[in-house]
């Protein structure tokens, strides 16, 4: 939880505080966040020109699903301080009749992570580590003893993400229907971007469940579309510099790739459908990512601190699983970083932000443009997105520029072809093969 007014990202969330709320209370909060809809409830215009009809399918869903608003701001608000005390008061305190809560007192309505980023961070394994780190603590003592702190933590953790919700709640996605929440959110990913998760479910699972009953609700080209991206992005960062000769970059060709994106994600979101299933599953994954972002308690319980010479996320949750039998991929470094960074791309592109090719040189350009860091942000998400899936990005944009028929423009004869369709038995995630001994495993190379 952050107290960032201007969504600037450049506030440290407060992970002690955060994990020393009761679970009650963050759960009436997500009820809060969603009432208030998100980057749906932005004003158009604001901060851009974003195509806010778009969001989320339909901007009315978040409203429609709400909790009446007398209910909601009656008996079940969270009554979490807008503004926490300095220093933060553990636990922290209940107002019976609060302003608007921490991230609800902002202009614009607090907007969630996009689904790839929980995508990303669920591709590190942080789920099954976590999960069996959590059913440790609570079925005997074969960890180091925990602290207070982590005590409250396990606590909220089950309660919040390994239990069903209160009925009737926002984040209530199992039922008879669909029990298993690791088999429903596999579904979303696959539905939304064609991808499966990098290692096999836990316990048994027959088949691949996720993948049936989805129709053609697959986007199949999503990666090969955002990999093609990421290729001319990088083609306009190379010849951005040269200041003569042939440049083979296509504005035109950048922005039709951003526009079929965008219709890809939102044929998937039409009326409102995956909303509440993005909302849920991010919401996990950001709790889990909090958890090993810093040295929390229960990070330093387990000996896996950073320590003063830094670390990282990835640095942590390798220490962690190596107390309980499972290995992270190797590149999960990455992952954790491409979460961060592409979830904010890949809602603009999805609001239409970059069909234009006058707005798509803003991807690529460096000079005489009015938002610079947005170039060095791309060059990022490829170097990272090129480490993590051994794609070779820039390869072919390198020999595109240097090559004597450079003057050929970018952009190929013909568009990309759809992806064959898949069986249920077959996978096409961008990372890996499933392994079978449980571990996680690393990223094909």
């Amino acid at each position: 939880m952050i107290s960032d007014p201007n969504l600037q990202g450049t506030t440290t969330p407060d992970a002690a505080t955060t994990f020393a709320i009761h679970p009650v209370q963050l759960s009436r909060w997500l009820e809060e966040v969603w009432a208030r809809g998100g980057i749906a409830n932005w004003p158009q215009g604001s901060p851009t020109s974003l195509r806010i009809d778009n969001a989320l399918g339909d901007p009315a869903i978040t409203g429609r699903l709400r909790l009446p608003d007398g209910l909601r701001n009656d008996t079940l608000r969270s009554g979490i301080r807008p503004t926490p005390p300095t220093p933060p008061t553990i636990p922290p305190d209940f107002m019976p009749s609060p302003p608007a809560a921490l991230g609800l007192d902002l202009q614009l309505p607090l907007p969630w992570e996009h689904l790839f980023y929980a995508y990303l961070v669920e591709s590190t394994g942080i789920v099954e580590i976590m999960s069996e780190v959590v059913r440790r603590y609570v079925v005997g003592e074969t960890l180091p003893t925990p602290s207070v702190d982590t005590v409250v933590w396990v606590r909220a953790t089950e309660e919040l993400f390994f239990r069903d919700p209160p009925l009737f709640h926002i984040g209530g996605l199992t039922s008879q229907l669909r029990p298993d929440a690791q088999v429903n959110r596999r579904n979303a990913y696959w539905r939304m971007f064609g991808c499966d998760l990098p290692h096999p479910p836990r316990g048994p699972v027959d088949g691949q469940p996720w993948k049936r009953d989805t129709g053609p609700g697959a986007n199949l080209r999503f990666i090969e579309l955002w990999t093609e991206l990421l290729r001319q992005v990088w083609v306009g960062i190379e010849n951005d510099r040269n200041s003569s000769g042939a440049n083979p970059t296509d504005a035109n060709y950048v922005g039709y790739l951003c526009q079929t994106i965008g219709e890809l994600l939102r044929l998937r979101r039409r009326n409102g459908l995956l909303a509440r299933e993005e909302f849920a599953y991010v919401t996990m994954l950001s709790w889990f990512h909090l958890t090993v972002e810093f040295d929390t308690p229960v990070v330093r319980d387990l000996s896996a601190g950073a320590g003063l010479a830094g670390g990282n996320p990835a640095d942590r949750l390798t220490a962690i699983g190596a107390r309980v039998g499972i290995t992270p991929p190797r590149h999960a470094r990455e992952l954790f970083e491409l979460a961060d960074l592409v979830s904010p791309l890949l809602w603009f592109i999805e609001l239409d932000q970059f069909s234009a090719a006058s707005n798509a040189e803003l991807l690529y350009r460096l000079s005489g443009t009015p938002n610079p860091p947005l170039q060095a942000t791309m060059a990022r998400i490829i170097d990272l997105w090129q480490s993590a899936t051994g794609d070779r990005i820039k390869d072919l944009a390198v020999s595109v520029r240097r090559s004597p028929a450079a003057t050929q423009s970018a952009q190929p004869v013909r568009l990309p072809a759809p992806s064959a369709a898949v069986s249920p038995s077959a996978s096409a995630q961008p990372f890996v093969t499933p392994s079978t001994n449980g571990s996680v495993t690393a990223p094909r190379a």
